[in-house]
């Protein structure tokens, strides 16, 4: 449904994007890692058609959350998340109580969004794409202000969003969040694509895009939600 085939992006006169090709396939949650810089977030809005010169998705069918997304004015979480609804030109209530449902915040829908936490401010801002009811997620960031808890949970919510048949690409610095739960990684690295892999075989390849070794490692550790 979307891709780039052999895209270059400038920006500011400067080549943020060379030469990229990348297509997510229906079914699966992609991860794009990579350093700070290495054009992550240009590719998810190339994707989203928000870079002069490329076309622009149906935004019923493709849902954009953009990095740090919040909310300037005064709404409770429920209008927020009504906000979704506005591709389709329609006020139904049912897909924005399920999303905020799914995000885990419907006992906050009558609160104002300037006065809960920033990670509960995150979580709006999603519940606002999963009320669109898309196709395609466009996710940069999702896990940001997130506790390690709720991050989890957001991420099971997103492969299994995923493995409904829908699309899921998110910009994810948390490499141990990518190689858990993606179903592939892509790593870029100076405005390139060096590896697109499956999940268990990348991360060699996301530890160098960073300059980290990677191995195991017997110091004590957080147990994720189910133990492991």
């Amino acid at each position: 449904m979307i891709g780039l085939a052999d895209t270059t992006v400038a920006l500011g006169g400067r080549t943020v994007l060379h030469g990229v090709s990348f297509a997510p396939r229906p079914g699966e949650l992609v991860a794009l890692c990579g350093p700070n810089g290495a054009g992550k977030t240009t590719l998810l809005r190339a994707l989203a058609g928000l870079l002069p010169g490329l076309p622009a998705p149906d935004p019923r069918r493709v849902a954009y959350v953009p990095q740090g997304a919040r909310s300037t004015w005064g709404l409770t979480v429920g209008q927020i998340a009504a906000l979704g609804r506005i591709p389709h030109r329609d006020t139904m209530a049912q897909p924005v109580t399920e999303a905020l449902r799914q995000c885990g915040i419907l006992a906050l829908r009558d609160v104002r969004v300037d006065r809960i936490s920033g990670g509960e401010a995150r979580r709006a801002m999603l519940a606002r794409a999963f009320a669109t009811e898309p196709d395609v997620f466009l996710l940069d960031e999702p896990t940001a202000d997130l506790d390690p808890a709720a991050a989890h949970d957001i991420m099971r919510l997103l492969r299994g969003t995923a493995e409904t048949g829908r699309t899921v690409v998110a910009v994810l610095h948390a490499i141990d969040l990518a190689m858990r739960y993606a179903h592939r990684v892509v790593v870029l690295r100076g405005g390139r694509i060096v590896a697109d892999l499956p999940a268990e075989h990348a991360l060699p390849a996301a530890a160098a895009a960073f300059g980290l070794g990677y191995g195991s490692d017997p110091t004590p550790r957080l147990l994720m939600p189910d133990g492991r």
